[in-house]
């Protein structure tokens, strides 16, 4: 039995004891890594944090008993956690998140700054991080349209271009929203993060990857000035589309390419097929935990045969093991 074969078996016993256990002692135990958490109300707002996975049950929100709504739940990794050792709301290295909810849908988004920036002085996670904290803003605005998640997208972009001081760089991004009345959930995505629905067992529906060519997603971009012909860059309209009517018990997963690239849909199902259902935000962030710490796990195992891997064999490029990456996931459960 291959070395592969123990690896993914060793990664869905992880997810599982982590799933049916309090989560956050087993996380310290198993890798003394840090998963991180919005800070205690005790906690003075500027001081780190003990790192766990984030839980905020707290909603301004309210809601007709006939409505379908989403009870979503956050956890993550920075790739490289001594550069990002503190809790930031809505990042996770590079990666950066929002969920919010109006009196007409949910909300929900992830976005990858793309890493090579680093290496000219720009941090990536910043782009990714403001297209992200726009996106929650103007979710809440009058004209907002809770149909229309690429407007969103192209409203937050146009928002991040029309800043004085440029905020250079570029990210995936992939945005949601699920219109209460109908049930319907829209989302608009650009490169490959994306999503993924679980219905009775079964992925029932995903979100379309964009790439140019291997490894090289679709991407929204602010390049420097007289750079534009020399960035690879993509418009809000290029966003794959799609729609879809939910149901109570769905399982929706919102996440970056650092959870699809190492962990197969197959493990995914195996995990999260467990929480359709389950509407307690505590148990609900158990999975989340579950399948980020599984991410993380075999992102690092040289001996993983990787979805990643998988997809760089068809192209003929050699690409070993797992592809460490920052990890955001944001779990939903449809009630």
């Amino acid at each position: 039995m291959n070395s592969s074969y123990h690896s993914l078996t060793e990664a869905a016993s992880m997810a599982g004891t982590l799933a049916t256990s309090t989560g956050f002692q087993v996380l310290s135990r198993l890798m003394g890594l840090k998963v991180q958490v919005m800070p205690t109300s005790e906690s003075p707002p500027n001081s780190p944090t003990p790192s766990t996975a984030e839980l905020d049950l707290q909603s301004t929100t309210t809601f007709t008993p006939d409505q379908i709504r989403l009870v979503s739940v956050v956890c993550g990794f920075p790739k490289d956690i001594a550069m990002y050792p503190d809790y930031v709301k809505g990042q996770f290295g590079e990666d950066a998140w929002f969920r919010t909810s109006t009196s007409k849908a949910d909300a929900l988004g992830v976005a990858d700054g793309v890493g090579g920036w680093r290496v000219y002085g720009i941090d990536p996670g910043h782009f990714s991080r403001f297209l992200m904290r726009s996106c929650e803003r103007l979710a809440h605005s009058a004209d907002f349209e809770s149909t229309r998640p690429e407007q969103l997208l192209a409203r937050a972009y146009c928002n991040l271009l029309e800043q004085k001081q440029p905020i250079l760089g570029s990210c995936t991004a992939c945005v949601l929203t699920l219109n209460r009345e109908s049930g319907i959930l829209y989302a608009a995505n650009i490169g490959d993060s994306g999503l993924l629905i679980i219905r009775d067992g079964a992925i029932v529906c995903r979100s379309l990857e964009q790439q140019h060519h291997f490894n090289t997603p679709y991407q929204l971009a602010v390049p420097p000035p007289g750079q534009g012909l020399n960035v690879l860059t993509d418009g809000p309209e290029c966003a794959a589309l799609l729609e879809f009517d939910m149901q109570p018990g769905d399982i929706l997963i919102l996440a970056t390419d650092g959870v699809y690239d190492n962990v197969s849909e197959e493990l995914l199902l195996q995990v999260l097929s467990h929480a359709a259902g389950v509407t307690d935000p505590v148990k609900l962030q158990m999975y989340a935990n579950s399948v980020a710490l599984m991410a993380r796990s075999l992102s690092f195992n040289p001996n993983h045969e990787s979805p990643f891997t998988q997809n760089a064999r068809r192209h003929n490029i050699d690409a070993p093991g797992g592809k460490p990456d920052d990890i955001t996931v944001v779990l939903a459960s449809v009630v």
